[in-house]
């Protein structure tokens, strides 16, 4: 699990488990008591009076990537990192809105009514159609070439799917629904592509095994470039006890567009923002990077950007990413214990930060916070690299998901403080001084049994 982390060697519960170890057997004692002493250290501290009012701040106006709004959230963002003297930088990276001016799919001269994607290339081409299937990577012939593809919605995503027919040569996607619709998606404006129903989809696959289709698809789309942020703030440890790792913990600050989002996402930063305030007070021996994300509504634009500017000297050293994502709703989690609270990982597998995070519940609230496979947050382009991820959420998520209601009237002081508290303990077992480097460490928290849950997020 962490072959290519050679910094750290962690036996964590999924490991010990497997290879039947006994944890008391291995060279990290427990010492519960001393685990608990500095858990109330640290959580004591968290205040959701303060997460509350900065949700109350951010919701205010909506903060769609690319507008004022999201500038306007950026900037208290800022100034709260600087004002406890945290090395903070404003990153800026390009987005694109798209404005389809024309959109048009003939097939053996019969217009189907098609809607170009959101981000389709321009473009005015004739050319043979080829049933390319789901397009799934390696399953793309050279065939395609010269001609436009006709392919399935499902499994992969849309942008996936233009690349893979282009890269073969296809001069246009022809591409239908798994439903009735045919307004979906985002392509990545490589060549002409429209959407069409299955219903057309279907007709025009057995066409096909007749004998050769031909199709004319005729787009026209104006790109416009916006700019969105990252906000990264550093807190470094003391140079004689830096164990040279990094823990980074993470929410996104934009919302939807016309949405207040205080739950969505103003709640997990305000929670990144309390855990700033808290370890910046604290002695630590790790690096802490705390983040706030825009564009994840777009699709995790933002978190992508970050990571792939990081250099890989900083992602050999980056050890675990918490990820905290609508932590506030009243109304969000149903009957679950800890009202409804998951860690939710891309691959359905635990790994350090869920352990680390189960551990911290059975200590503070005496139930050990389940995790579950889902990905759609800013953990994903961690885990795509190596780092152990996980994000925090109440789930199933609140009636107010996504709309115009998701306001401050809708949050729980409550789950913020259970999970700002929980994501708090699980971060501060890493960068605490007494457990450099954690293979090394006196202090460890218990193991504790906890449980996959598949559960739906809405």
């Amino acid at each position: 699990m962490f072959g290519r982390k050679s910094i750290i060697t962690v036996l964590t519960t999924s490991m010990l488990l497997s290879a039947g170890v006994v944890y008391a057997q291995t060279n990290i004692a427990v010492n519960a008591q001393s685990v608990t002493a500095f858990d109330n250290k640290v959580i004591k501290k968290i205040s959701a009076d303060n997460m509350y009012n900065t949700i109350k701040y951010l919701s205010t106006v909506p903060r769609e990537a690319g507008t004022a709004g999201e500038v306007r959230g950026v900037e208290y963002i800022e100034s709260q990192f600087k004002s406890l003297g945290l090395e903070t930088r404003r990153i800026p990276f390009p987005i694109y809105d798209y404005k389809t001016l024309k959109q048009q799919a003939i097939v053996d001269g019969a217009d189907l009514n098609g809607h170009a994607f959101s981000g389709s290339g321009s473009g005015n081409v004739t050319a043979e159609l080829v049933n390319v299937g789901k397009a799934l990577a390696g399953t793309v012939t050279d065939d395609v070439k010269g001609k436009i593809a006709l392919v399935e919605r499902g499994d992969i995503t849309f942008v996936e799917k233009v690349q893979n027919v282009a890269a073969k040569g296809a001069v246009g996607v022809l591409m239908y629904n798994t439903g009735t619709g045919n307004n979906f998606g985002q392509a990545n404006g490589e060549v002409p592509a429209v959407a069409i129903t299955r219903a057309q989809g279907l007709e025009l696959v057995e066409k096909l095994k007749n004998g050769p289709v031909t199709a004319t698809l005729d787009v026209d789309i104006e790109r416009i470039e916006k700019t969105s942020y990252v906000v990264e703030a550093k807190l470094k440890p003391n140079k004689n006890k830096d164990t040279g790792q990094i823990v980074t913990i993470g929410a996104h600050h934009d919302s939807v567009a016309n949405g207040p989002g205080a739950n969505d996402d103003a709640s997990g930063v305000s929670a990144v923002l309390e855990l700033a305030r808290i370890f910046v007070n604290t002695p630590i021996d790790t690096e802490v990077r705390f983040l706030t994300f825009g564009s994840e509504e777009r699709g995790m634009v933002g978190s992508s950007f970050y990571v792939s500017q990081l250099p890989q000297s900083d992602i050999d050293r980056m050890v675990a990413h918490f990820q905290m994502d609508m932590i506030g709703g009243a109304e969000a989690g149903e009957d679950h214990p800890l009202g409804g609270l998951i860690m939710y990982t891309i691959d359905g597998q635990k790994n350090l930060v869920t352990d680390l995070g189960a551990s911290a519940t059975s200590r503070l609230y005496d139930v050990a916070v389940p995790y579950g496979q889902l990905g759609r947050s800013d953990h994903q382009p961690f885990h795509d690299v190596g780092i152990p991820s996980a994000l925090f959420i109440h789930s199933p998520v609140e009636p107010q998901y996504h709309k115009p209601t998701d306001t401050i009237e809708h949050i729980s002081k409550e789950k913020l403080q259970q999970a700002a508290s929980t994501v708090g303990a699980a971060a501060y077992q890493i960068i605490r001084p007494d457990t450099p480097a954690l293979d090394r460490a006196h202090v460890a928290p218990a193991i504790v049994n906890y449980d996959f849950e598949n559960r739906a997020v809405d």
